[in-house]
């Protein structure tokens, strides 16, 4: 049998990222040979992102652009959100593309696979238990769900993945074991919504299965070190959740709470639990528990109905509250989702004027909470060195993995190693980075 070499593009988020971890590691188990050049690749699997108008311009992109190693004989795979939202249109428009596998159809990967060649193949699997990470060897993604059950007006993700779905519980801290017995030190909970996990295994088992429950495991696995939970559905967030947080240091206090929007109308039309006052008092709580949690968020600016007073309303919370790290995005309107035919859209040009404001009022609170961590101690993992600059980059709690956040920028010192834990004295920040020196 021919040995194949693969190459994979992931686009998206970190839960696609899992998917493709998944995908690289059923085909390694079936005897293919995993590359990063794309030029000497047999197969070319590109995971898309169909979420919102930019990442699909991405992903379609990136199709097109990998079409030109057709010429080296490189089947051209196509799997992931986009496919399984726009498998018929994409056949159509792109039928170069040798293969399409669709997110519900990753249980017969390898049958699928098979039909591009002549000669047998082993089977694939595409399962959890087969990842191959593709993050540094001191972190790594976990997903403990997937799908939605919250059906906001303007998110296709329901359509996409699904219903939310837990995994179990054991199978989760299974996995954890075996990453911390392999070096990994640093665990992010993944989900389209962390804190629902659970709520489908209570209803149907009635275990007591909750995302505190499963965080009490976690937390015993001695050689993990950090553990971070990313997109916490504001209405979820428990007092239990909070104070379980605030009493155990292996629990980053990284709170990663999107919000949308400010505006209680707003808010409504997109069907959001919860209002403003709600909002606030939730993060005033989190803040009072932990004073220095880091308190993350991202909001869509220019939804239909947004007026400019709606549109104070944010500017005037987002100066209030003082996010540490505040992603924001233009609506897109997205075909299926109950607010694509809504009346009073907002011109394109409001939307890209209202967001770029919104980044600038953040860029100075951004620098004004960095501030705070001036002439204080952190402990990083170093991640990286510059030659150019001389500079090691890392992170601390305060910042997430998933290149949304700024980063540690470390004076460079000989004795300091790549995926090693140091405390860092903080002595400069600008708006978005910190800057150390290593304490021996």
């Amino acid at each position: 049998m021919r040995t194949y070499k693969v190459a994979n593009i992931s686009l998206g988020c970190e839960k696609n990222l899992v998917d493709s971890e998944m995908i690289m590691g059923g085909l390694s188990d079936a005897d293919f040979v995993i590359t990063t050049e794309l030029d000497e690749a047999d197969i070319i699997i590109i995971n898309t992102c169909g979420f919102i108008t930019s990442s699909k311009e991405e992903s379609i992109n990136t199709i097109i652009d990998c079409l030109d190693y057709k010429e080296n004989g490189a089947k051209i795979v196509c799997t992931g959100c986009l496919v399984q939202r726009y498998l018929d249109d994409l056949k159509k428009e792109i039928p170069e593309v040798d293969l399409w596998i669709p997110i519900k159809d990753y249980y017969r990967f390898g049958e699928l696979l098979s039909s591009l060649f002549t000669d047998e193949i082993k089977d694939v699997k595409v399962k959890m238990e087969s990842r191959l990470i593709s993050t540094p060897p001191y972190m790594a993604y976990v997903r403990i769900s997937d799908g939605c059950n919250n059906r906001c007006t303007y998110c296709a993700i329901p359509l996409i993945r699904g219903d939310f779905k837990s995994r179990k519980q054991e199978d989760i801290v299974l996995e954890v074991q075996d990453l911390a017995k392999n070096g990994y030190k640093e665990i992010n909970l993944i989900s389209q919504d962390l804190t629902n996990y659970g709520y489908d295994i209570r209803r149907d088992t009635g275990k007591n299965v909750t995302l505190v429950t499963l965080l009490k495991e976690i937390v015993k696995i001695p050689e993990i070190k950090w553990i971070r939970m990313l997109y916490l559905y504001p209405d979820e967030i428990t007092d239990e959740l909070i104070e379980f947080v605030s009493n155990n240091s292996k629990i980053l206090p990284y709170f990663d709470i999107p919000i949308q929007h400010a505006s209680d109308k707003i808010l409504k039309w997109m069907n959001r639990r919860g209002n403003q006052d709600f909002i606030e008092n939730l993060i005033n709580k989190i803040r009072s528990s932990i004073p220095h949690a880091i308190i993350r968020s991202t909001l869509i600016v220019g939804f239909p109905h947004e007026s400019e007073k709606d549109f104070q309303i944010l500017k005037d919370f987002i100066k209030k509250i003082k996010f540490n790290h505040l992603g924001a995005f233009t609506y897109s309107k997205e075909e299926d989702t109950l607010s694509y035919n809504m009346n009073n859209q907002v011109p394109e040009k409001v939307k890209n004027e209202r967001l770029s404001e919104i980044m600038e009022i953040q860029r100075f609170i951004s620098l004004e909470q960095n501030k705070k961590f001036l002439n204080n101690k952190y402990e990083c993992v170093i991640e990286s060195y510059d030659e150019e600059t001389n500079k090691f980059y890392g992170r601390s709690y305060a910042f997430a993995p998933d290149d949304i956040d700024g980063e540690v920028i470390i004076d460079y010192d000989e004795e300091i190693e790549l995926g090693k834990f140091y405390d860092v004295l903080i002595y400069d920040v600008d708006f978005y980075d910190i800057f150390g020196k290593v304490i021996k």
